[in-house]
């Protein structure tokens, strides 16, 4: 089994620099690098790499796309080939009672361990969350429930019968979803999950399913007071709807309103309203750029006005996002902007993928 295993380390940022890190598991469903993992192991990640736990041989890893809602992803191991996958079984025959084996990469130690024990319960429902990660609940159902001691860094193991066939992935523990006694797991039925994967494989979207062909440019933009992108072709009219937006938060005028940092943001949250915006009739107001991404390397900050991207015309923060929507990730494409002094800026910039939500 464990030739068909992967043990993931996921790069998250803060303020620029790496500050911390999350570690988990994932198997092999193709011989060319295509890993099934949980989406919550790749959630708002910034970098990814894939040991196989056969050839310690590590990978850098992309996304291919995720499943949110039912808490599985795929990522694709860039340059592998020859890989062996797992096993797959067929969880619509488990029962409870049955005999099974939990696998992963238990508190991130960079080793399979495995656990025994046997299913308790089927088709539940669970409310599931990273702990300490400040994230709402995931609520998964049709889940299959153990006693065999699945822990952090599981996330995306095994769940293996006793004739070694995989029959789910392990994804939530008694610390995760706060159960009442000691040593409750839970998995996805492989079934539910290979046929996501399958979806994602394929490029198919809709029903929850994000599939990650969008470039990522890093830039935080103006939005109207109900939290859309904001359709306001003037950077003053969307700098008044952002103080909208803002008293309707309990601020206001008299110094309360949160000034944009001069700096790169380590999250959207930390972006303010510029003190100063540029002097242009039409395009996107920038609140700042993403620590360590396209935006913060081209030099974009708070202030700024977008007002072309990938040869099209920007005229309000909706229209950016539509056009970069169209540009897949890795494609260099020349972004212009006037800032709050009055020059404008004229950049090539190369989208990375955009983080998964």
């Amino acid at each position: 089994m464990q030739p068909g295993l992967v043990v993931i380390n996921s790069k998250l940022q803060d303020d620029g620099a790496d500050v911390s890190g999350a570690a988990a598991t994932g198997m092999i469903i193709s011989r060319s690098g295509l890993v099934l993992t949980n989406n919550h192991v790749i959630n708002a990640t910034n970098g990814l790499t894939a040991t196989v736990v056969a050839t310690h041989k590590t990978y850098p890893a992309r996304w291919l796309g995720y499943d949110k809602g039912s808490d599985i992803a795929v990522i694709k191991l860039e340059g592998a080939s020859g890989l062996t996958p797992v096993p797959l079984g067929n969880s619509s025959a488990v029962k409870t009672g049955d005999g099974v084996v939990a696998m992963g990469n238990a508190n991130g130690t960079g080793r399979i361990t495995t656990v025994t024990g046997a299913i308790t319960g089927l088709n539940e429902a669970v409310a599931a969350s990273d702990e300490g990660s400040g994230e709402s609940a995931e609520h998964l159902t049709g889940m299959l429930q153990t006693d065999a001691d699945i822990i952090q860094g599981d996330s995306g193991g095994p769940l293996v019968s006793t004739a070694g066939k995989v029959i789910g992935m392990d994804t939530a523990s008694s610390t995760d979803v706060m159960a009442s006694q000691e040593n409750v797991g839970y998995a996805i039925p492989i079934n539910k999950a290979m046929t996501i994967a399958r979806e994602i494989i394929a490029g198919r979207t809709g029903g929850g399913l994000r599939v990650g062909a969008t470039g990522f440019v890093g830039v935080l933009v103006a939005s109207a007071p109900d939290g859309a992108q904001s359709t306001q072709t003037s950077p003053r009219g969307q700098l008044q709807q952002m103080k909208e937006s803002e008293e309707q938060q309990g601020l206001g005028p008299g110094g309360s309103f949160y000034t944009s940092p001069s700096g790169c943001l380590s999250n959207t949250a930390a972006a303010g309203i510029p003190g100063h915006i540029a002097p242009a009739s039409s395009g996107a107001l920038v609140l700042g750029a993403l620590c360590q991404s396209p935006a913060a390397a081209a030099g974009l900050a708070a202030g700024d006005v977008i007002t072309a991207a990938a040869g099209e015309q920007v005229s309000s923060p909706a229209s950016l996002t539509s056009i970069l929507e169209k540009v897949p990730a890795g494609k260099t494409d020349t972004i212009v902007w006037v800032t709050p002094d009055g020059q404008t800026v004229t950049h090539k910039v190369a989208l990375a993928q955009i983080p998964p939500q």
